[in-house]
């Protein structure tokens, strides 16, 4: 049953954000916690190419001290990834949490996480890992591999966490957006935040049906809900409505606002998670 906020656990600067927002969400969902660190699949075994001017002899040799440079990778990288869900228990469980679960995963991430998807309710991630290159660092760069493949809320948050006091939904109508609404009113998770709806389009009866169907369902859930239709171009808009009504949470579809769907994520979705300087809730 998907009712678990999982954290991916990195050594990013945004590990610590990430700990206070699943807390938080956690807390407020009455949800179990699980923090995640998912490490590559050790290197043993692998083939090397040796071939050369060196003999089969010392071949031999060099294929044995690799085994065990790589062994001894296996152990400092496990002992790291444990030491940081340690360190990632204990800010939590001072954040209020008093039961959370740690689990060390060996694998690709995105395929990790995929396992994880039967017991998901939230994912909750860093928006840049610390190096795309190390074990410990990899979030960032799979982000947009995670949206694409987990069909769940995911929250990406920034460095610093603050309780969002302004939340924008930027609603354009579609299924992902419907649901999320659905999904918003029904759940405990920002009871009690103002919630700005945002369509960017046309005033038109259509788009106006759209939202006001929307502010409906969010007003009569208990919400104190604004919305509004704004022409323009969707990146630039949504940007300059969050500066001017200090959002601090923005929820959007992976693919919504584009005039084309690009291969991964939509073209506004992809901007705003590059370029805002808040957290942002991914809709699948």
């Amino acid at each position: 049953m998907h009712n678990k906020v999982i954290a991916c656990i990195d050594d990013s600067q945004y590990a610590e954000s990430v700990c206070d927002y699943a807390a938080w969400s956690a807390q407020r969902m009455d949800a179990p916690l699980s923090l995640v660190h998912v490490l590559d699949e050790p290197t043993q075994g692998r083939k090397q190419n040796l071939s050369g001017s060196i003999g089969f002899g010392s071949q031999e040799a060099l294929l044995e001290e690799l085994a065990s440079l790589d062994e001894q990778r296996s152990k400092v990288a496990m002992e790291h990834g444990r030491l940081m869900l340690k360190a990632a228990r204990e800010r939590v469980e001072q954040n209020g949490v008093p039961e959370v679960e740690t689990r060390q995963r060996h694998g690709e991430l995105v395929s990790a996480l995929a396992e994880l998807e039967t017991e998901t309710r939230m994912l909750v991630v860093g928006k840049r890992g610390a190096d795309t290159a190390s074990a410990h660092g990899h979030i960032g760069s799979h982000l947009e591999q995670i949206i694409r493949t987990l069909h769940r809320p995911i929250l990406i948050a920034q460095q610093s966490f603050e309780p969002p006091k302004a939340i924008m939904f930027a609603f354009d109508g579609s299924a992902t957006t419907r649901k999320g609404v659905d999904m918003v009113a029904a759940s405990p998770l920002f009871k009690g935040i103002p919630i700005h709806l945002v369509t960017v389009g046309a005033d038109v009866d259509s788009n106006r049906e759209q939202l006001d169907w929307a502010k409906n369902k969010l007003t009569e859930a208990g919400f104190e809900t604004e919305a509004t239709i704004i022409a323009g171009d969707p990146e630039t808009v949504l940007e300059e409505y969050q500066h001017t009504h200090n959002i601090d949470l923005l929820i959007m579809g992976a693919y919504g606002h584009s005039r084309i769907r690009q291969l991964i994520v939509g073209s506004t979705t992809t901007h705003m998670i590059s370029k805002t300087r808040i957290s942002l809730m991914v809709l699948r």
